[in-house]
């Protein structure tokens, strides 16, 4: 084991026997409260899936945080690795055991759902730069194949709720302050009436970057209301809006430019101004009425219209815009019943997305757009039918089936037709069978384990043709998974939780981003033949002392591929897939006094990986710190909340974003060094 992987080990160990020892005795301490998982289909604590699952709350996400990124609190999720917090430009990139990984822009392999809306597209592809850090009541994260839940998804589900109003109407200031230019001012406030629970937030974001050309700006909205319009029924209506008219891409560096000045960027990117721009409107509603007997059915629609435009670091279709209109909706049906002797939650419906995209790229004449060299449309249509069962079995065991059945339809049509017609279709559909156990072995501990297939199809930027012409990449198939795993989670005490899981994947036909000569800053994708993974993953939370919390999550993986010989004729049989550490860890401590003070302590270690699919480039594994500090103090109807942090706090080099098999070797976007940040939150309360 080696020396990083073997440190991260002994202080989990540490941890737990402290958590347990000092757990141990405050038996009589509030016990942890059950938190509900709606990711699932079927509304279960969290305790009773039979599935991987982490829930954190908008406190988590929120308090003295930066608010930058997701990554910034969901780090103590095992089996979840970020990076690319400080590259707006490519989005954060999010992967759960391994799938997403390959992604160098947007979110590939996880679904991703915000109020019951979807922010994965029909095609697969996923984005996170429309969600409102400063909103977020709830986040719940399943790790695993969901293709059974929600069809084209292979790695899992995170599913982010927006806070609701509080019973005390309110509003809500705040506003910070930190190094690299960086400011964020926020507006928030909500309620409860007779009828109606109500959310409004709107945030100002700028940041100059640590690196040269990495500057960003970005205004969200986000809103969410809840109508109580019958009885039995309630009607939820989410709005938002996301402007971010400037993320410059400072782009990958050398090992050596890296060394010699982490700050800089790849003078490409310089010379082609590269970065985007976007501007997105969403608006989506669900309706769920509640029987008498029970039953409940749900409906949902939603429209999302977004405006994007990407400067890449090189000439021949350098600048790429897309005008996408995404719509859909679904519908489901679940009931509890009886059949024999045994009790059965069931629920089963239908999804439907349809994505629309108008694809043009120019030639980008030093960051200028030029002639126009490629037209097309692209439709993707997502259609899949579900069934979730639940069957309890005991008072002890629990049993679950799902099986899905999704079709996935794309259609391009060429409109630039000078160099031929290069439309074209096609349509990939798939069967998702999926099968769990919970057993509940005492009163605080239960063991858990699922099977289940998973599919991947690529998406539209995916299946683009490495010769630069339109239409879809003939070589390129869909990625197929079928994956296990076997886990136990309960509590040692009243006060403390863990969970620990082991998994299996494997996988045919991983799709592998490569860059090519002529396209330095642009993946194409290419089907390793078999790939396969394992790993294990624990988290562990205690509040040995009141206010005193502990938590470490750690994940140890492999991920091989087994058969892959490339178009070059490369085999890569018996690699690490890369992109992944074997060894990464979380670990926090924080203490809240009941005087209002708070500070807490975390640190994330990533081990050594490799950035290239013949494992000769390698990049160094870091261990990074956070300090924060907060202090909230209660006169009558108004609170206030300064606070301040500290990031990367013992100023370790380090790659906060790895471009994988990028060309040239310029695989490295340095971190920002130690950098400060502060402000103050305040919130006034109105009297009803």
């Amino acid at each position: 084991m080696k020396r990083g992987a073997r440190t991260v080990v002994s202080i989990a160990a540490l941890l737990a026997a402290q958590g347990y020892a000092l757990a141990s005795t405050q038996a009589n301490e509030e016990e942890i409260s059950e938190l509900v998982v709606t990711a699932t289909r079927i509304a279960r604590p969290a305790s009773d899936v039979a599935a991987s699952v982490s829930v954190l709350s908008g406190v988590e996400l929120q308090t003295a945080r930066q608010q930058l990124g997701l990554d910034e609190a969901m780090a103590r999720v095992p089996g979840m690795y970020f990076q690319n917090r400080y590259n707006f430009a490519q989005d954060l990139r999010i992967a759960i055991r391994g799938f997403g990984a390959r992604s160098n822009f947007g979110v590939r392999g996880i679904k991703i759902l915000v109020d019951d809306i979807p922010e994965t597209l029909a095609d697969g592809q996923s984005q996170v730069d429309s969600i409102d850090i400063g909103s977020i009541g709830q986040v719940e994260v399943l790790r695993g194949p969901a293709s059974a839940l929600f069809g084209n998804a292979a790695g899992g589900v995170i599913n982010i709720r927006t806070e609701d109003g509080s019973a005390e109407p309110y509003a809500e200031a705040r506003t910070a302050f930190g190094d690299y230019g960086f400011r964020k001012h926020q507006l928030k406030t909500g309620g409860t009436t007779e009828r109606v629970n109500y959310l409004l937030s709107v945030s100002d974001l700028e940041i100059g970057g640590y690196r040269e050309h990495s500057a960003a700006r970005n205004k969200q909205f986000n809103s969410r209301f809840r109508f109580a319009i019958a009885d039995n029924s309630e009607l939820a209506l989410a709005i938002s809006a996301t402007d971010q008219p400037l993320s410059d891409d400072a782009g990958g560096l050398t090992a050596t430019e890296a060394s010699e000045n982490p700050r800089a960027a790849s003078a490409r990117n310089v010379a082609f101004d590269a970065g985007e721009a976007l501007d997105q409107q969403k608006i989506g509603a669900s309706l769920k009425h509640t029987f008498d007997n029970g039953d409940v059915i749900t409906a949902r629609n939603y429209y999302l219209f977004r405006d994007f435009q990407n400067r890449l670091p090189f000439t021949d279709g350098g600048t790429v815009t897309i005008d996408r209109f995404f719509a859909g909706g679904g519908l489901s049906y679940g009931r509890s019943m009886q059949l024999g002797a045994y009790e059965h939650r069931l629920i089963f419906g239908v999804d439907y997305d349809r994505q629309d995209d108008d694809r043009r790229r120019y030639d980008n004449l030093a960051g200028v757009q030029g002639p126009l060299t490629f037209d097309q449309n692209e439709r993707a249509t997502s259609t899949g039918v579900f069934l979730q069962d639940e069957l309890r079995l005991s008072d002890e065991l629990a049993v679950t089936f799902g099986l899905r059945y999704d079709t996935v339809d794309f259609e391009v049509a060429d409109a630039f037709l000078v160099d031929g017609d290069d439309s074209g279709t096609r349509s990939i559909d798939d069967v998702s069978p999926s099968v769990g156990f919970v057993y509940e072995l005492s009163e605080r501990h239960s063991l858990y384990g699922s099977f289940a297939t998973a599919f991947e199809t690529p998406t539209f930027t995916e299946f683009a043709n490495p010769d630069g012409s339109g239409g879809f990449n003939p070589e390129l198939a869909p990625q197929l998974s079928t994956s296990s795993e076997l886990g136990l989670r309960g509590s040692i005490s009243e006060i403390s939780q863990y969970e620990i899981v082991a998994f299996n994947i494997d996988v045919d036909d991983e799709l592998i981003p490569y860059e090519i000569a002529s396209s330095p800053g642009r993946n194409y994708f290419a089907n390793a033949g078999q790939s396969s993974r394992q790993g294990i993953e624990l988290a562990i939370s205690a509040e040995p002392l009141p206010g005193l919390g502990l938590s470490l999550a750690y994940t140890w993986s492999d991920f091989t591929f087994d058969t892959f010989v490339d178009d070059a004729g490369n085999d890569f049989s018996g690699n690490r897939i890369p992109g992944i550490p074997d060894v990464f860890a979380h670990a926090d401590i924080s203490y809240s006094h009941d005087s209002g003070f708070m500070i807490a302590l975390d640190a994330m270690y990533s081990d050594a990986m490799f950035a290239d699919n013949a494992n000769t480039a390698r990049i160094a594994g870091a261990t990074v710190a956070n300090l924060r500090i907060a202090f909230s103090r209660e006169y009558e109807r108004i609170g206030i909340e300064p606070f301040v942090g500290l990031n990367n706090l013992t100023d370790t080099a380090y790659t906060a974003n790895t471009r994988i098999n990028a060309f040239g070797g310029r695989y490295f976007e340095p971190g920002p060094a130690r950098n400060l940040y502060g402000g103050v939150s305040i919130r006034y309360r109105f009297a009803h």
